[in-house]
């Protein structure tokens, strides 16, 4: 293919990756609880379907899906159901949760057998054992898989993208996982290019991951995927600028990759597709990354969701300085985190500690009017303007804006010479609009 095109805007942070990225994955000892969270993707809540002091095996259903844009949640090791209470999300709120207490036997559970004969088996069972699996986007959205590979018919995609990008600052662990996984990388983007029956598939990966991508490419060979090397510049990996770098299709104001008859997945998803088809694993842990100037021994390990941050930050070996600041995720889109007990989850792709030295208290100032934030916003907004709508709550402004584009990279905030908080304005602005549309159309029903 040609050289890729160039999105607007972006821009280049430090990307703090050499902390975390040369040790291999890690398998994190089994635990004696587990704390799982019930609401661990976007949409709505799984129904639990176990109850206090009830025996289960690893891979067993906690919660099935609670309607079609749902997931189900399995147990990450053998046990008892020693409680079903709430826990702390990553946001800070308390949401549904089951605790397991571990057998110290992990005994698998059997329901989902291998299917063997895959590249042979029809798309829509392929399709179902991803939805049994529940495989949701493991690059931080927890977007349920099966939604993603289930397009209207009026939709037709012809493209696959596997996103081995990993543009977010300091986290490594999809680029582990091509390194020592590219056999599953591939896999899965072949069972996925089965499913959607398309045209053409690409995984891509940035420039600076030169032996991940040798790795990806050699096993690809002769399959008929084919392998890109990207300009680094954050926010590559996001999918509209993926889609535009790959294609020249730009997806338009309010639309969604399908509109342009893309599909992008995740590298990490298409692993856990192949596991769900090829070994009959569904999705109870996951490579994440536990780095930071603070932590000593960063790295990435395979931990089982509903670990507490508090032991993978222990099996690092905790801490040379007390860190300012913990985030779920990396330092550009990721979730300030308060508390060492929440849990990991499918969606969890790092946890990251900054010492003191790298977090600086400020008062945001008024907007300069410099256009730094428009020149660097890779959709092609104007932060600045939202900003002040939002501030003087004239959401009804944000939203004829379209402030529902904004992809929350965080490229405004990071040039802002007044430090005005951007993405939180644009955070509010979609949870107030979205408020005011429920009320309408409540008030429509009456």
């Amino acid at each position: 293919m040609p050289d890729p095109w160039r999105f607007h805007g972006g821009v280049h942070p430090d990307d703090g990756k050499a902390l975390s990225a040369q040790g291999a994955i890690r398998k994190a000892p089994l635990l004696e609880k587990y704390l799982v969270p019930l609401q661990q993707h976007i949409g709505a809540p799984p129904k639990l379907v176990v109850a206090k002091k009830a025996t289960v095996r690893r891979g067993q259903v906690l919660a099935e899906p609670g309607g079609f844009v749902s997931a189900a949640i399995h147990s990450p090791t053998s046990g008892t159901v020693s409680d079903i209470t709430e826990c702390i999300g990553p946001g800070g709120s308390p949401i549904p949760a089951v605790e397991i207490t571990s057998d110290g036997q992990d005994t698998a559970d059997t329901c989902l057998e291998p299917i063997a004969d895959w590249e042979n088996a029809a798309p829509d069972v392929l399709k179902k054992r991803v939805g049994e699996a529940g495989i949701v986007g493991m690059g931080g959205a927890a977007f349920p898989t099966l939604v993603k590979l289930s397009p209207p018919l009026a939709k037709p995609i012809d493209t696959l993208i596997l996103n081995g990008a990993e543009c977010e600052p300091c986290l490594t662990a999809d680029y582990r996982l091509m390194l020592e996984m590219p056999d599953r990388v591939v896999a899965g983007a072949r069972i996925i290019t089965r499913i959607l029956g398309v045209k053409q598939t690409w995984i891509a990966i940035e420039a600076n991951k030169p032996d991940a991508e040798a790795c990806v490419r050699q096993k690809a060979e002769g399959t008929g995927i084919g392998v890109q090397s990207l300009r680094v510049r954050y926010p590559q990996g996001a999918e509209k600028q993926l889609i535009y770098a790959l294609t020249g299709r730009k997806v338009p104001a309010g639309g969604l990759p399908m509109d342009v008859g893309c599909v992008v997945q995740n590298v990490g998803t298409a692993v856990a597709i192949a596991e769900a088809v090829l070994d009959g694993k569904p999705l109870y842990e996951r490579v994440t990354t536990v780095t930071g100037t603070p932590v000593v021994n960063p790295g990435n390990w395979r931990f089982r969701v509903g670990t507490p941050f508090r032991a993978a930050l222990t099996l690092a070996g905790g801490v040379k300085e007390d860190p300012a600041k913990m985030i779920s995720g990396g330092p550009m889109m990721g979730l300030t985190v308060y508390s060492l007990d929440v849990s990991i989850v499918k969606s969890t792709s790092g946890i990251l500690l900054l010492g003191p030295s790298e977090v600086s208290q400020f008062r945001s100032g008024a907007c300069l009017h410099c256009g730094r934030c428009v020149d660097a916003c890779p959709m092609l907004l104007t932060p600045a303007t939202l900003s002040v709508q939002i501030e003087n709550e004239r959401f009804d402004l944000a939203e004829k804006w379209n402030a529902f584009d904004c992809i929350e990279c965080g490229c405004c905030a990071y040039v802002c010479p007044a430090k005005r908080p951007l993405v939180q304005h644009l955070r509010r602005a979609k949870a107030e609009i979205m408020v005011r549309r429920r009320a309408a159309q409540a008030a429509a029903k009456r």
